[in-house]
């Protein structure tokens, strides 16, 4: 208590609050000496020996700081390293899993569409049913404040993919939160939510354009800015190369990126159905724009994306660009919840700079898009939100669906779930000088049913439109109507 009450931490200033007490003590003590016929001397309580000088006392007292320091650092070692009983701590282990069952029918499209599915012979874009992730995945927590995180999808398995795959330390200073291998870049909020709990099927045209895949092997520091989780910085250093399929990054250029994201929540409501979030995100990547026809890696300078639903190609996209040297990423993000309502939009900004040598090289280029969808809980229910990671969470039905879920009341009644409508626009524009990835708008709307926390069933239903695309089979422009059911359970 009275280390608080002078402004002293227990883990900081032990050593300063010890040494201005002895001080005190040292000077104050032959004020304070009693008569001779006292037991002890106010010296003698101090700790000093009568006649000890100034310098002796205090290098006494250094003895007995480092003695003191020994025991404390050795008493949070053995903490982290051993449990109550004093034996060794062992790594933990969770499995964890999930599992999306997709429907895609294609209701309506024009020729300029299947001249961007299969530019090669212009065939309709095919209707498909298909595992969309089936993942599984083991963390943990190691001692010593470290965990780990591994995860796979086997949605093909002729060609596994890794996603989250790294080894991360807890309570570093300045660093905090530190992960090392494959994660997620911190660009984009729709891709920085779980496919677990995102309202929509497939994330929107800027964010799997500007990150696609969102992960890459990087290091990335974690922080928390205030004590409530109210404002928050994640930044780090990113290979550009996806290397989900061989995990290795092979090549001389190692392309690469520096990320940062700052988010806050500064409103945020005791029952977590009110809240604010507004957040910041950059990137500044070098990829290799001139790279030779014999190198094993390839010029990741690169914007593409499918629209919004799981065609076979992209509909949107601009190529590897000749002579990219430079690019960097703008990303800002607004979501406001408000109940069962919430509305949520982000902006992206892409600058790309070229060099003079390479051929097929131009002008440098600017691509941009947006997208806002709004949300709203039929039933009652409201998506709720993790400040320390800017993130939404799992929403949780009042009743879950089926004949024997307990009521409000006594009695068993039936359950239908929770029942969520949304509504989004999607806009992405990849056309500049001589660069022709085409502009796109898309109208996305959704319908969730939530059987339980855990599992789900999703109907979308999307309508877009291409335009000032490259001409392809001499088409471009076209346009689509997309139907797409999705079946999800994790565990």
């Amino acid at each position: 208590m009275l280390m608080e009450i002078l402004g002293f931490s227990r883990t900081t200033d032990l050593k300063a609050f010890l040494a201005v007490s002895a001080v005190v003590v040292a000077f104050a003590s032959p004020l304070f000496a009693q008569e001779e016929s006292e037991q002890q001397t106010s010296v003698e309580v101090a700790g000093f020996e009568e006649g000890e000088s100034l310098e002796e006392r205090v290098e006494r007292l250094e003895a007995a700081l480092r003695q003191s320091d020994e025991g404390f650092i050795s008493q949070v070692i053995q903490a982290a390293y051993q449990d109550d009983s004093g034996k060794l701590k062992k790594p933990t282990f969770l499995l964890g899993g999930r599992i999306h069952l997709d429907q895609l029918y294609f209701a309506d499209h024009s020729d300029g569409i299947s001249a961007f599915e299969d530019p090669a012979n212009g065939e309709d874009p095919e209707d498909r049913i298909f595992f969309r992730r089936i993942r599984l995945e083991f963390q943990g927590d190691v001692p010593g404040d470290m965990h780990y995180r591994f995860q796979v999808d086997f949605n093909n398995p002729q060609t596994p993919e890794y996603k989250d795959m790294y080894i991360g330390f807890n309570q570093l200073p300045i660093f905090n939160t530190v992960r090392i291998g494959n994660q997620k870049r911190p660009l984009g909020l729709d891709h920085l939510n779980s496919s677990r709990f995102n309202v929509f099927m497939e994330r929107p045209l800027l964010v799997e354009t500007f990150n696609p895949d969102a992960r890459r092997i990087g290091i990335a520091s974690y922080n928390s800015l205030a004590e409530d989780d109210a404002l928050n910085l994640t930044y780090g250093a990113f290979s550009l190369e996806n290397t989900r399929s061989d995990g290795r990054l092979i090549g001389d250029s190692m392309q690469w990126s520096l990320n940062g994201r700052l988010h806050s929540s500064p409103m945020h409501s005791d029952d977590g159905t009110q809240y604010l979030h507004l957040a910041v995100a950059g990137m500044f990547a070098k990829p290799d724009g001139d790279v030779g026809p014999n190198e094993t890696n390839r010029n990741e300078g690169r914007f593409a994306t499918r629209n919004e639903l799981r065609s076979s190609t992209s509909w949107l996209d601009t190529g590897r660009i000749a002579g990219a040297d430079w690019y960097q990423v703008l990303g800002l993000e607004m979501l406001y919840n408000e109940g069962p309502l919430q509305i949520v939009g982000e902006y992206a900004f892409t600058w790309t700079q070229r060099d003079n040598d390479t051929p097929g090289t131009g002008s440098d280029l600017f691509f941009n898009g947006a997208y806002a969808y709004i949300a709203y809980m039929l039933t009652g229910e409201h998506i709720p939100y993790n400040r320390k990671s800017g993130t939404i969470g799992r929403v949780k039905p009042f009743r879950n669906f089926g004949p024997f879920t307990p009521g409000s009341s006594e009695d068993y009644e039936t359950g239908w779930g929770a029942w969520q409508l949304a509504l989004r626009y999607s806009y992405l524009d990849l056309t500049d000088e001589d660069i022709r990835g085409g502009v796109g708008n898309n109208l996305t709307a959704g319908v969730v049913w939530y059987f339980n926390p855990y599992s789900s069933l999703q109907f979308n239903a999307v309508y877009g439109d291409i335009r000032d695309h490259e001409a392809t089979r001499g088409f471009t422009d076209g346009h689509f109507t997309g139907l797409t059911t999705r079946l999800r359970v994790d565990f």
